[in-house]
């Protein structure tokens, strides 16, 4: 029986495929506000704006490619039972081959109706933008598929308790600062071995995590080696 591995991961994941991040130097807050794009405040004060913003991170998606980090982890799932929990709205976990992919931020390849959250249409390259205007089926504007600040985490229930069943937890490319996601490292069980991989440090309550101090590509492909060392000592 394979072993569960419960992957959380978050931009630094994607970096290497030029997906720009939010909180690094030149990241996107300093470009803009993050109170003007992403959140229902500046939705409503500015939603063409808003609509904007999200169409030309689409368009950016359209051209990412998956790295070998996202590759890797894809192949991981030939060993492991693997769940990937990711804080990234891009699609490109699911563009390398991972079947299992819970996205706690929303996708940025779908959209959503204003007035009915249960209506999400799927985007893709041949029409990936949502203008002002477009309306869901029920008449309501449509939005970016996206949890924004000071909304809801809808799928935070079903990561808790994914991680709660974890034999190995990887934390890939996040600070461990943005909250509800952070916490998930408190549902991890006792004396279940937990991997970071992030060029930076990284402040956490463990002291039991082994840090692999590099990119998502080297990193993940450092942790699929140690990982055999152990099956095969």
């Amino acid at each position: 029986m394979k072993k569960r591995m419960v992957v959380l991961t978050g931009a630094g994941m994607s970096a290497e495929s030029g997906i720009a991040t939010f909180r690094d130097s030149g990241g996107l807050w300093e470009q803009y506000p993050v109170e003007q794009v992403a959140t229902p405040e500046g939705f409503e004060a500015n939603p063409e704006l808003v609509l904007n913003f999200y169409n030309m991170r689409r368009r950016e998606l359209l051209q990412a490619k998956p790295n070998a980090g996202h590759l890797g982890l894809a192949e991981m799932e030939n060993d492991y039972d693997l769940q990937i929990i990711t804080q990234n709205i891009d699609n490109l976990h699911e563009k390398a081959g991972s079947t299992h992919v819970l996205h706690l931020h929303g996708e940025l390849m779908k959209a959503r109706s204003t007035g009915d959250p249960s209506l999400i249409y799927e985007l893709d390259s041949s029409k990936c933008d949502i203008h002002l205007g477009d309306l869901c089926e029920k008449g309501f504007q449509l939005r970016p598929h996206i949890v924004w600040f000071g909304e809801a985490v809808p799928m935070i229930e079903e990561a808790e308790e994914i991680t709660r069943r974890a034999d190995l937890f990887v934390i890939i490319g996040t600070s461990m600062n943005v909250y509800p996601a952070a916490g998930l490292l408190h549902d991890v069980r006792k004396n279940v071995p937990v991997y970071l991989i992030d060029p930076k440090d990284v402040h956490t309550m463990r002291y039991d995590i082994h840090h692999i101090h590099k990119g998502a590509s080297e990193g993940v492909k450092e942790l699929r080696e140690l990982l055999f060392q152990d099956t095969s000592a």
